[in-house]
């Protein structure tokens, strides 16, 4: 299962370059150079190198819009891949390899949204089904500024929201400063979002902050832990 875009309120849900890149080369099974696509090479400097040493993740996810308050927190075992989730009214725990009753579907729903707000630049490498596209010094919607565009389609089949569109703004160093959820591949944003607060837990880049433009959304992390 992919990781999708759902902000999930308490109330309410909404299904939702200084320079070019440089090129680094990793080595295939012939010892030929392989340059890193530019998916590669923004997954690697968030970390992805250092995600094989990860053995448990926990984190807090929180949203503000207007009134409405949510959190969820998480334990997930990268390796035996249970998860816990634990809210004010529930802890459910299950494996996202077994088969899932509805509760538990409930859960990982919600985990499977969840983590790919933290984890986004890691699923350009790790999810399939996808195919990417890229531009060169576009105007980003919410800060108007000049920067690099990788575009992500998910295939019409499989997830929990098949077929859905993510616009990464990016810069020259690689690092995201924004981005844009397009359900279904439609050509208008559904909501996009700054990437305000980059923090690194053990050699792993995580943006913890996004806001949109209006100011009445926010989306935070707490509580993060890596554990290697």
């Amino acid at each position: 299962m992919r990781f999708c875009l759902i902000f999930l309120l308490t109330f309410v849900t909404l299904i939702s370059c200084k320079e070019s890149p440089k090129n680094v080369a990793v080595t295939d099974a012939e010892n030929t150079e392989v340059p890193l696509s530019i998916a590669e090479q923004i997954a690697s400097n968030y970390g992805i190198d250092k995600w094989k040493d990860v053995s448990e993740l926990r984190f807090t996810f929180n949203v503000t819009s207007g009134e409405r308050r949510t959190n969820r927190s998480y334990i997930w075992n990268t390796k035996t891949q249970d998860v816990v989730l634990m809210n004010d009214s529930n802890i459910i725990q299950y494996n996202r390899n077994d088969n899932l009753d509805s509760l538990q579907l409930f859960a990982d729903k919600r985990f499977v949204n969840d983590s790919f707000w933290l984890l986004s630049p890691f699923k350009l490498v790790w999810d399939e089904g996808t195919s990417i596209s890229y531009e060169d010094k576009v105007i980003a919607p919410i800060s108007k500024e000049s920067l690099n565009k990788l575009t992500i389609v998910y295939s019409s089949e499989g997830g929990y929201t098949p077929g859905d569109a993510y616009d990464f703004y990016y810069t020259g160093d690689l690092e995201i400063k924004e981005w844009g959820y397009r359900r279904g591949n439609a050509e208008e944003a559904s909501m996009s979002t700054s990437w305000t607060k980059l923090e690194s837990f053990n050699g792993i880049k995580l943006n913890t902050r996004h806001n949109d433009s209006s100011g009445n959304f926010e989306l935070y992390f707490t509580n993060i832990s890596v554990k290697n």
